[in-house]
């Protein structure tokens, strides 16, 4: 499903180039979930964002289904983000003067262009209804951001993610601002998504606990992955 070949990146301070990712190399297969663990400053938050295509690599290959993506034009990573791959942040992005129900509706807003989205807004607004009755939030449906918990906001953004039906959910420390009740809650969520929905999941987080509950878990250090486990190796380790 997603491939990365040699990928490298720097940033400059200062006329200094830091360098932050050295050559990752990384797989993961279709309905895969996988949480990729480290320290701060270890480049996952970075490998992350240039598996969406929000940066690009200073070289290396990155391939999306067979297909080179890190290479495409703003246009077309711009339509892969839109339709293919679902984001998830640390601090929701949520619109504050919209509704629960109206932040899930945003990306098909942004897709269709008015007319479309007019033509066909029961369906969409069926489908928003029945992605926050599946996170929990069907009776907050008229909600707006700052009348949400921390939780109730990040299942919000859940529900947006999917909403376009991605291929790929990527996690950005989706757990990382709420509480250890509402992080079970939200991790425990993911995971039943991945299987209701046959989706490929990849979450970055620095909780070993949470990572526990991917698939398979991969160790980044100093910019290059160092280790690859199963579920029940992890387990067994973090024991």
């Amino acid at each position: 499903m997603l491939l990365t070949k040699g990928i490298t990146k720097s940033y400059t301070k200062k006329r200094l180039s830091i360098p932050v990712l050295k050559g990752v190399n990384f797989s993961v297969g279709k309905g895969e979930f996988v949480s990729i663990v480290g320290q701060s400053g270890s480049g996952k938050s970075t490998f992350l964002h240039l598996l969406g295509t929000l940066d690009a690599p200073d070289a290396g290959e990155i391939y999306f289904d067979g297909e080179r993506i890190d290479s495409l034009s703003a246009a077309r990573r711009d339509l892969l983000r839109n339709r293919s791959i679902g984001f998830i942040f640390q601090f929701y992005h949520l619109l504050p003067e919209l509704t629960a129900l109206e932040n899930v509706l945003a990306p098909l807003m942004i897709r269709s262009g008015l007319l479309e989205y007019w033509l066909n807004r029961r369906k969409y607004q069926a489908k928003a209804r029945m992605l926050l009755e599946q996170v929990g939030l069907s009776h907050r449906l008229k909600h707006k951001p700052n009348e949400l918990s921390g939780g109730e906001m990040q299942r919000t953004a859940i529900a947006r993610a999917l909403i376009s039906e991605p291929q790929i959910l990527l996690a950005d420390e989706p757990t990382g601002n709420l509480d250890a009740a509402s992080a079970k809650e939200v991790i425990q969520l993911l995971r039943e998504l991945c299987t209701l929905h046959k989706l490929t999941v990849i979450m970055v987080t620095h909780d070993y606990e949470i990572a526990a509950v991917a698939d398979r878990t991969v160790q980044m250090f100093d910019g290059v992955v160092v280790e690859s486990r199963t579920r029940s190796a992890f387990s067994e380790s973090a024991a």
